[in-house]
């Protein structure tokens, strides 16, 4: 038998095992499965070289899923390749099981969560700049469908993949024509999306996806004119089975037991075929050694100084004892203050332009290969990149995340500059770690632990310059809260965080003048929140707690401080109520409800 129709004997089974696992599991999409069986089996079996003992091998081409629901047909590809046992892949679906519905890293060779379209290409794109970073030859393809190409992220994707040239980049779509309800935009016109990624500067072919030899071809040449290279497959979705293919209605529906049993008949005798004697073994290359430092060299402020800057001196402190650290900018640099990163460390600064949901997905692919990826914006504008957000979460993503420009307190932009609902946007995500720090101090001592530690984490910074408050080696621990003015009399307990703290601090002042005392906490870690330090706040201000924020009512720290307090203590809180306008800082404050003089009314309130 010689090589190609060995292949297709692979594609054959790769077939097969598809629409059993979706069978036994009574869910899933086989038939898009059909359509991609000679791509998938090119790229496990001739296109990709990987090391099948070791997903982390430096030397491994990546593969990307972006069309997460073939999950089955790449998990029968792994059983072909001797990495998962077979007996493993009528598990499919199953709660014991990590070969989940649509891919997800809890299967060791995942680098990515996968299932949520059109994220798949900015991921590899990130992947294939860190690869390009860490001096790998090694490449990263992502397997699209025609579907997600109708997603906006997939050509903010392209037009970074050539504005860096990533010529280790390939995407293969596969052209199907059918989409869930109906059939895709372009249907069987692979030209008009090959003439859509040639705009955006790609190299693109267009092949018959179902004639393994082009699609080796297509892989062999993909990056030789210097260009990311997208390869339109045109092929039949529900291809070898005449009861499924090219018909509208079969999206995620598996087969009947009989009409499985049809559907193998039709395929016919499968060969007995070695597939591992086709794999290609990664290239011999070692990723170079990089500084980890985690300690970073604080600043002695003494000035008035925004938090925002000092997240940029901070960033580039720990760019200094951490090499692998790289940093994402959606053209906005100059206000984040990223561009002190970017002066220093050119070589690890990647600008993403005005595109935030490409921004996260690039930053993502370069944490799953082992970078410490930070990407910052204005707060506003990460909404845009929620999604990309909450898959880094399914990713198990080390990904930071910077917003700026925070509340009502940016002032004459108007609202819909002002980030008011980024906390909640967050907290959202199981796991991840959101700090409001309130001076220069602890905005380096949360980008510090941000950079050492696991996980996404979110850095909220403020536009105006703000008082220092805390001595430079002031130590700010995930979790933990600090507890400025205090006294055996406290009429309340005022937690705040941010902005809000300094107007907390100035209420202080003048209810102190009138002989009352209140007690401030600094709540600079809002997830996970100090709940064992409010209860303490708490009883020692008579059970009375004002929670004071710069964001909107839903999700943010007043929610936070009521989860942590839960039927022990009523609380007034104290935050955005309606959609805010233009003005001055000071005035938005006092309008909205959140400033000293607010504080002060809401004690006597009491």
């Amino acid at each position: 038998m010689n090589r190609i129709d060995a292949l297709n004997g692979i594609a054959k089974r790769l077939r097969a095992q598809s629409m059993r696992m979706t069978t036994a599991s009574a869910s899933g999409h086989p038939t898009t499965c059909l359509s991609a069986a000679e791509i998938i089996t090119a790229l496990f079996f001739g296109g990709m070289r990987f090391n099948p003992a070791d997903p982390n091998d430096w030397g491994n081409d990546e593969l990307v899923l972006s069309k997460g629901h073939a999950a089955p047909i790449l998990w029968a590809a792994y059983a072909e390749a001797g990495i998962l046992p077979a007996e493993a892949l009528l598990d499919f679906r199953k709660i014991t099981s990590g070969l989940e519905g649509h891919p997800t890293p809890r299967m060791p060779w995942i680098k990515v969560a996968t299932g949520s379209l059109g994220q798949g290409l900015s991921v590899g794109a990130g992947m294939a700049a860190a690869m390009r970073l860490g001096k790998s030859p090694a490449r990263v393809f992502v397997l699209c469908g025609d579907g997600e190409c109708a997603e906006g992220s997939v050509w903010e994707a392209a037009n970074s993949g050539a504005d860096m040239k990533l010529r280790n980049l390939c995407a293969i779509v596969d052209v199907n024509r059918l989409g869930q309800s109906g059939p895709t935009q372009h249907q069987r016109d692979a030209a008009a999306l090959a003439r859509k990624f040639r705009a955006f500067g790609w190299d693109a072919v267009v092949i018959d996806g179902h004639k393994i030899e082009a699609v080796l071809a297509a892989l062999k040449a993909a990056g030789s004119k210097g260009l990311p290279t997208a390869v339109l497959a045109k092929t039949v979705k529900g291809k070898g089975v005449s009861f499924l293919e090219d018909l509208n209605g079969w999206h995620g529906k598996p087969l009947k037991a009989d009409e499985l049993e049809k559907a193998l008949a039709e395929l016919g005798p499968i060969p007995e075929i070695d597939a591992k004697k086709y794999l290609r073994p990664a290239r011999r290359v070692v990723r170079p050694a990089l500084k980890s430092g985690t300690k970073i060299e604080r600043t002695a402020y003494t000035e008035k100084t925004a938090t925002r800057l000092a997240y940029g001196y901070a960033l580039r402190a720990a760019g200094r004892v951490n090499e692998s650290i790289v940093c994402l900018d959606g053209d906005v640099r100059n206000s984040t203050y990223a561009d002190k990163f970017f002066d220093a460390f050119p070589t690890r600064s990647f600008q993403s332009y005005i595109a935030e949901q490409n921004m996260i997905g690039m930053a993502t692919g370069f944490a799953v290969k082992g970078y410490v990826p930070f990407a910052a914006s204005f707060a506003a504008f990460l909404s845009r990149a929620h999604d990309q957000i909450r898959m880094a979460g399914h990713s198990l993503a080390n990904l930071k995340v910077c917003g700026s420009h925070v509340g009502v307190s940016i002032g004459e932009d108007g609202g819909s500059q002002m980030g008011l609902e980024d906390i909640a946007m967050f907290r959202s995500i199981p796991g991840a770690t959101v700090l409001y720090p309130a001076d220069a101090v602890s905005a380096e001592a949360c980008v510090e632990a941000a950079a050492r530690e696991k996980g996404i984490f979110y850095i909220r910074t403020t536009r105006p310059a703000t008082p220092i408050l805390y001595p430079a080696d002031e130590a700010f621990p995930v979790g933990g809260s600090k507890t400025l003015r205090k006294s055996a009399d406290d009429a309340a307990a005022v937690v705040a965080a941010g902005i809000t703290l300094h107007e907390a601090l100035k209420a202080h002042e003048m209810l102190k003048a009138e002989g009352i005392s209140i007690r401030v906490v600094d709540a600079y870690s809002v997830q996970p929140v100090d709940a064992a330090g409010l209860r303490a706040a708490a009883a020692a201000a008579r059970n009375r707690i004002i929670v004071v924020e710069d964001h909107y009512a839903g999700g943010g720290l007043g929610d936070a401080v009521a989860s942590a307090l839960a039927g022990r203590t009523a609380i007034t809180h104290l935050c955005i109520r309606e959609i805010p306008c233009s003005g001055k800082p000071a005035e938005l404050l006092d309008r909205f409800g959140i400033s000293a003089r607010r504080i002060v009314e809401a004690v006597k309130s009491l």
